[in-house]
């Protein structure tokens, strides 16, 4: 039995148990290790939540499929798995669920959930160096146009010079013109004088 819910939990990432609760699988993405230049692959892990305990109508519909049976038939079938777990949990120590966990109670009678270790020996780590090539040439899709990565960083540069080039007499165009109007406002408020005091 345990092998059908287990295809359910890896397919489905959770699985209602009734009258218990719901066993998910959770993944952590992969991480980098800059340390150790490695790329540290997924961690998976099942958290459990004796809350929610209604499974979907799409699991008992793959419980038929996977034991050739009717939806009803499946139901039923569920539903007799769960009360004798439950009971097996509050009669014995624990049940153990290969490959998922184990199930206990606690003294006051609550269900707890031990998660097994992560059993996905097959995803290691890996090296993970950092590559940076200086004239590495590589084709850009332009618009419509393809271009070479050389044309691209020479076209972005010549722009870049241009606009700085073009930006110095843009600031002299502004400090000569701030210049005449100060020479004009003068000019207005002192009066134009040229030798011995004579005003115009």
């Amino acid at each position: 039995m345990f092998e059908v819910l287990n295809a359910y939990l890896f397919q489905h990432r959770s699985i209602s148990i009734p009258g218990l609760g719901t066993i998910y699988l959770e993944t952590l993405p992969a991480a980098v290790d800059v340390a150790d230049r490695t790329m540290l692959p997924p961690v998976y892990h099942f958290r459990f939540d004796k809350y929610f305990d209604a499974p979907d109508k799409e699991f008992f519909t793959f419980i038929a499929t996977q034991q050739n049976v009717l939806d009803y038939e499946a139901i039923k079938w569920y539903n007799e798995f769960s009360f004798e777990l439950r009971n097996r949990i509050k009669n014995e120590d624990a049940v153990s669920w290969d490959g998922v966990g184990i199930l206990k109670k606690d003294g006051s009678g609550n269900v707890l959930f031990e998660p097994a270790a992560s059993s996905f020996g097959f995803l290691q780590p890996t090296p993970a160096m950092r590559v940076n090539r200086q004239n590495a040439q590589h084709t850009l899709l332009v618009g419509d146009r393809e271009r070479t990565s050389d044309e691209m960083n020479e076209w972005l540069h010549d722009d870049a010079g241009k606009r700085r080039k073009m930006a110095w007499w843009v600031i002299a165009l502004i400090i000569a013109g701030a210049g005449l109007a100060f020479l004009g406002w003068y000019f207005y408020s002192h009066g134009l004088s040229m030798g011995n005091q004579t005003k115009f």
